[in-house]
């Protein structure tokens, strides 16, 4: 199961990361720190991905009974 969460956890995760930047630059009560939270959200973002990774992870291993 640790393979396949790590190969979703990056895909998650950069996906996440992605969202949160695109957050960061859209909402423009958070533009103008935007400096100090671009690497904030996307450390987060990818912090974010790792339970959601196994999680999914589990799913599929359910879904494909482990195959």
């Amino acid at each position: 199961m640790f393979k396949v969460a790590l190969i979703l956890w990056i895909v998650l995760g950069a996906t996440l990361a992605g969202i949160a930047l695109m957050l960061t630059l859209t909402i423009p009560a958070l533009q103008a720190d935007a400096m100090r939270l671009l690497p904030i959200f996307s450390l987060s973002g990818f912090v974010v991905a790792i339970p959601v990774s196994f999680v999914v992870a589990k799913k599929i291993l359910a879904q494909t009974k482990g195959v």
